[in-house]
C-alpha cells in the first residue's frame, strides 16, 4: 500500500484499566495497588489503515494522558503519511516545540505527543506491511540521524558519529537480523512484586523456569530487614547460576538508599534498579562511586522523561543499565537517540516492559538494537510481564527464555474488541460495578506502618 493514499481523517482515544489491584500484581513501594491502564489511540485514515498507540499509566491520571492525546490530535487531522515519512522530526518538532504547550514540557505533555509519534510509526510500518523493528532496521543511517533532535545532546554523541555507528553495523546486519529471526531478544521477568506471598513468587518463578527464564526481578524499599528474607528467599529459589535483581522503583533519597544497599552486596545481584528519584544524576553519580567495588551496577531509565535525563546518566557513567521505556518520551524518535547514546557510552539497552501492552512495543526496540545499533545480544535483557496478553490479537511471545521476534506489521497493537468493552473506563462492564472508592482518583491506600 502506498503511504500517499493515506490521509489521517479521525482519532480515538480510549481509557482503559485493568483492576490488578485486587491481586496486588504490579505492586511496589509506591504503587502499592496499581489498576493497570493505557490511553488507547486509534488513528483512522481514508484508506481504512489504522495507526495504533498506547501510553501506559498504573489507573489514575489515565484521563489526564487521554485529554492530552485528544488535544494535540486535532492537529495531525487532515495531514498525510506522505508527509510523515518524508521526515518523521516535522511531526516531532512541531509537537514538542508547540509555542504555548512546550511550557507544559516533560510528563503528560511529552507522553500524550509520544503517543501520536509512535501511532504514526505503527502506521508507516503497516502501509509497507513490515513489523516495526523491521521498518527500523532497513532505514537508512543517514534518515535516523534525521529523525533525531540534537539540540541537546550533541555534547554525548553527535549526528556524524551516530551514523558511523550505523554504519558499522550495516556490515553484519543481514546476518543479525537472521539469527535474531530464530531467537529474539533474551528476557527477564518480575516474579517478586511487593505485594505476593513466597508461594506465590515461588509459583510464578517456577512456570518461568519451565519456559526458559534465568533471569528474575524482586520488588524492594519500605522494610529493610524483611527485603534481605526476600531477597535471600529469591536467591535460594532460583539458585546461584541466575541473575536476579531488585527494584525500588525511587522509593528512596540517598542516604537511606546506600544504608539499604550495603545489606544487598552479599547475594549476587546483577543490578539494582531505581534505587532514588528517576532525575537524581548526581545521586546516580554518587552511588556509583560509592559501590564501585560492588558486583552489581546500577540501573535507571523506565520514568527518565527525556533524552537530557539519558544523556547525562550516561554521560556520567552513573548507569551500566539503561531502562529505555517505550511511551514515557516522545516515541521513535526520542528512543532512537536514547539507545544510539548507550550504544556509544558501552551501556546496554534493557527496556522496561509490563503493563497493558508495553512489552509489545519494547520487543521491537529490542530487535532494532540488537541488529542495528548495539549489533550484538550479549549483554541485553528484555523486560516480560507474565500477565495480560490476552489483551491483544499478536500476544507477546516467548521461547527458551527469549522473545520470539513478531510479524504483525505495526506494533502489533490491535486489541481484542472484548477485551475493550469490558475495561473501558469507568463504563467498561468490569468498572460499572466498581465501587467509588476503587476506583480514580477517589482510590487511596492508607499509610504502610513500616514506612519511614
Amino acid at each position: 500500500m502506498s503511504s500517499d493514499s493515506l490521509r489521517i481523517t479521525s482519532a480515538n482515544v480510549i481509557d482503559l484499566r485493568v483492576p490488578t489491584s485486587d491481586k496486588l500484581l504490579g505492586s511496589d513501594p509506591f504503587h502499592k495497588e496499581p489498576d493497570y491502564s493505557s490511553a488507547l489511540l486509534h488513528l483512522e485514515t481514508d484508506a481504512g489503515l489504522r495507526g495504533v498507540s498506547v501510553v501506559f499509566t498504573v489507573g489514575a491520571g489515565t484521563d489526564w494522558i487521554c485529554h492530552g492525546i485528544r488535544d494535540l490530535c486535532q492537529l495531525i487531522l487532515g495531514t498525510t503519511l506522505e508527509d510523515f515519512a518524508a521526515a518523521p522530526i516535522c511531526l516531532y518538532r512541531r509537537l514538542i516545540d508547540h509555542h504555548q504547550l512546550r511550557w507544559l514540557h516533560d510528563g503528560v505533555f511529552r507522553m500524550a505527543a509520544g503517543a501520536i509519534i509512535n501511532a504514526m510509526w505503527d502506521l508507516w510500518a503497516k502501509s509497507l506491511n513490515k513489523p516495526l523493528w523491521k521498518l527500523l532496521v532497513d532505514l537508512e543511517p543517514e534518515f535516523v540521524a534525521d529523525c533525531i533532535d540534537w539540540r541537546n545532546i550533541s555534547d554525548a554523541l553527535t549526528r556524524t558519529e551516530a551514523i558511523a555507528m550505523l554504519r558499522e553495523c550495516r556490515e553484519a546486519m543481514d546476518r543479525r537480523e537472521n539469527e535474531m529471526s530464530k531467537q529474539g531478544p533474551k528476557a527477564y521477568c518480575t516474579a517478586g512484586w511487593l505485594g505476593l506471598s513466597d508461594d506465590e513468587i515461588l509459583a510464578t518463578i517456577r512456570k518461568l523456569q519451565q519456559q526458559g527464564f534465568d533471569s528474575f526481578k524482586l520488588k524492594v524499599g519500605r522494610d529493610l530487614q524483611q527485603d534481605v528474607q526476600r531477597i535471600r528467599f529469591m536467591r535460594d529459589a532460583i539458585g546461584p547460576e541466575c541473575n536476579l535483581m531488585v527494584d525500588a522503583n525511587q522509593y528512596w533519597g540517598l542516604a537511606e538508599a546506600k544504608r539499604h544497599i550495603e545489606h544487598y552486596r552479599s547475594f549476587g545481584l546483577k543490578w539494582i534498579e531505581e534505587p532514588i528519584a528517576r532525575d537524581d544524576v548526581l545521586g546516580y553519580v554518587e552511588l556509583a562511586e560509592t559501590f564501585a567495588d560492588a558486583d552489581f551496577d546500577f540501573a535507571c531509565g523506565e520514568q527518565a522523561a527525556s533524552p537530557v535525563i539519558f544523556k547525562q546518566l550516561l554521560k556520567s557513567e552513573a548507569i551500566k543499565y539503561c531502562q529505555i521505556d517505550a511511551v514515557r518520551v516522545a516515541g521513535v524518535n526520542d528512543v532512537m537517540a536514547i539507545i544510539l547514546m548507550a550504544a556509544k557510552y558501552d551501556v546496554p539497552v534493557c527496556p522496561h516492559g509490563g503493563g497493558i501492552a508495553l512489552c509489545n512495543m519494547i520487543q521491537h526496540y529490542g530487535m532494532w538494537d540488537q541488529i542495528a545499533v548495539a549489533g550484538h545480544s550479549e549483554t541485553q535483557l528484555v523486560e516480560y510481564i507474565d500477565f495480560l496478553q490476552e489483551a491483544v490479537e499478536h500476544p507477546v511471545q516467548v521461547r527458551d527464555g527469549c522473545y520470539v521476534a513478531p510479524s504483525a506489521p505495526g506494533w502489533g497493537l490491535e486489541f481484542l474488541p472484548d477485551f475493550i468493552e469490558q475495561h473501558r473506563f469507568p463504563d467498561g462492564d468490569i468498572w460499572q460495578s466498581r465501587p467509588p472508592e476503587k476506583k480514580g482518583a477517589a482510590f487511596e491506600v492508607p499509610p504502610d506502618r513500616n514506612e519511614g
